[in-house]
């Protein structure tokens, strides 16, 4: 009976590793298409990943929807050229519900010389009919490191 206890506890615990697994690898994919769509200034992509009810805050505070931003990118008046994480996790908070926070580096800009942003953010996505868009995002800037700093 123990053994079959255990060999049962071993199995469930397998299984959530799994689909923990399964979903990180779902929630990257889905983040991956966001930030493709946005370098791509693409309407149809942005209409994919983004969700309806999105709030876009920048980190400067200023707020965008998902009209307001999705026009901001494909209008090229806000022109995302790269975004690369120093690091990204994601959990899931509430069944349906998942926070993604990190760091990364944004390169920004239609023209030389571009602006480079070092971000902290938090952002949300949400199961919305079995798709996973974008809900939320707010980010910080970080202060450059000393020897970066001009004198």
């Amino acid at each position: 009976m123990k053994t079959a206890l255990f060999v049962l506890c071993a199995l469930s615990l397998a299984l959530t590793s799994l689909r923990a697994a399964n979903d990180s690898a779902l929630w990257r994919i889905a983040d991956d298409a966001r930030v493709q769509a946005m370098i791509s200034g693409d309407a149809s992509k942005l209409a994919e990943t983004f969700s309806d009810e999105l709030l876009y805050v920048h980190s400067n505070g200023k707020p965008d929807t998902k009209a307001s931003f999705t026009e901001a990118l494909v209008s090229g008046k806000s022109k995302y050229n790269s975004i690369t994480y120093e690091q990204r996790e994601f959990r899931e908070v509430a069944p349906g519900l998942v926070l993604m926070n990190g760091r990364c580096r944004l390169n920004l800009g239609k023209a030389a010389p571009f602006t480079e942003a070092h971000l902290s953010f938090l952002a949300a996505y949400r199961l919305e009919k079995g798709v996973w868009r974008f809900l939320a995002w707010q980010s910080c800037k970080l202060p450059e490191p000393e020897a970066a700093k001009k004198p």
